[in-house]
């Protein structure tokens, strides 16, 4: 499968841990030491800092906003926030080209309750950092969220091992963490693991490096953001251009337009080359791709554009253009990995509407074929029941066929949410294993 590689210009994180461990500090002085606070910001959180008796610059009132959340002091929504470095943000400190790179970072509930949560931010990530408390070492908690980072097929995971400064900059503390998440990472299949160890209240090995951990020799955090390569998740093989809409221009400069529109899912798209539509099989050709700011020669994934074919065909949304040698399983029986969302449990013979890419259809869950134990990985064949924020292997069958590829192979073509027909409530979020 080829794949788009390169240090991309901007880089999509998901931060994850248990509740305390310093996930929304951490993002907090990322922002300040990037200089990416506004200062009336800055100035809010220096007054609510005082005014909680805090005793210190709380940086992590920048994104936990929610009123509930700071009461609690837990992070209860995603919250995103952008930042970039380089000599355009005025920070030349890191990269020597000066290129510096763009962020968008989810601060993800850490809490066991709101695991839906960070499975929802930690979705489009690139990379995801895991942080740990130090002082506790591994918890559940820190093999959920990496166990899910791998399940969602994140290319790559830091594990920021956080408040050193309470363990006296410990590198026996350190190591013992480094030790136990190695082997287990190992079981899970995570590509590329990588360690740092942190204090983000005090800003070790944060932006700079630290002069407390001596024995630490890697780079600090924002270097390692900065540099790391994105092989993004771009399958430029396998064509795949899921129908959002179908554009007829009810207007006398268009009246014979039809168009398709979507965003490119795989593959290349060009004038001239062949498509099959699915599931319906017809064959025909592109005949151009337009855009708002004028036609395209080449569209690649992740580009939302409106294709116009040679042929009119009974083409409605939900169907799919594809490469006809190269085509998606066109299915109507799954088996999939599903993260739980609802307080309702999942259980065999439950009913739910299935989103997958722009088509939905009903599904009927046929089986539950395991419950994961996140702490051991072990498979418990004997769960009759999915509860809220658990994982497991399921079988289920749909009203209407779908055109899927394994997430593996296509995260878009692979994934798919789960819907309760009754408070439009998303329930589940799965990742297709095969179909038939």
């Amino acid at each position: 499968m080829r794949t788009l590689t390169g240090r991309s210009e901007l880089l999509r994180i998901a931060t994850a841990g248990s509740v305390d461990d310093g996930k929304s500090t951490l993002i907090g002085r990322l922002l300040h030491d990037t200089k990416s606070i506004l200062e009336d910001q800055l100035e809010h959180v220096t007054l609510t800092s005082a005014r909680r008796g805090d005793g210190y610059l709380n940086l992590a009132l920048l994104t936990d906003g929610l009123r509930a959340e700071r009461e609690q002091g837990i992070t209860i929504d995603v919250a995103y926030r952008y930042f970039q470095t380089g000599a355009a943000a005025g920070i030349t400190r890191a990269d020597p080209d000066g290129r510096g790179r763009k962020f968008i970072i989810a601060d993800t509930p850490g809490h066991e309750q709101y695991t839906r949560n960070m499975v929802t931010g930690a979705s489009t990530a690139d990379l995801s950092i895991v942080l740990v408390d130090a002082r506790r070492g591994v918890s559940v908690q820190t093999r959920r969220h990496a166990y899910i980072s791998s399940l969602l097929r994140i290319p790559h995971l830091v594990v920021a091992v956080n408040k050193m400064d309470l363990v006296d900059y410990s590198e026996a503390a350190f190591t013992a963490i480094v030790d136990e998440l190695t082997d287990w990472a190992a079981r899970v299949g995570t590509a590329d693991l990588t360690f740092i160890p942190i204090s983000a209240l005090s800003g070790d090995n944060v932006v700079e490096r630290s002069a407390a951990m001596p024995w630490y020799d890697g780079p600090p955090l924002l270097s390692h953001l900065e540099h790391v390569v994105i092989a993004a998740d771009r399958n430029l093989e396998e064509l795949r251009f899921p129908v959002q809409w179908v554009v007829r221009p009810n207007h006398d400069a268009f009246h014979d337009y039809r168009g398709y529109a979507g965003q490119v899912a795989g593959g290349v798209l060009e004038p001239g080359q062949e498509v099959i539509v699915l599931p319906s099989g017809r064959r025909t050709r592109v005949r151009a791709i337009d855009t708002f700011d004028g036609p395209l020669q080449v569209a690649f994934p992740t580009q939302s554009v409106t294709v116009r074919l040679e042929d009119e065909l009974d083409i409605s949304r939900g169907d799919m253009l594809a490469d006809p040698d190269d085509r998606p399983a066109v299915v109507r029986e799954l088996e999939a990995t599903v993260c739980w969302m609802a307080e309702e449990p999942l259980r065999a013979g439950g009913r739910y509407l299935i989103k997958h890419t722009t088509r939905t259809a009903r599904a009927v869950i046929d089986a539950l074929e395991y419950r994961v134990d996140v702490n051991t990985l072990a498979h418990d064949h004997g769960a009759g029941e999915l509860a809220l924020n658990e994982i497991g292997r399921v079988r289920l069958r749909t009203s209407a066929p779908l055109m899927i590829d394994a997430y593996a192979t296509n995260r878009s073509t692979g994934s798919f949410i789960l819907i309760d027909e009754a408070s439009n409530d998303t329930v589940g979020a799965g990742m297709i294993r095969s179909g038939r």
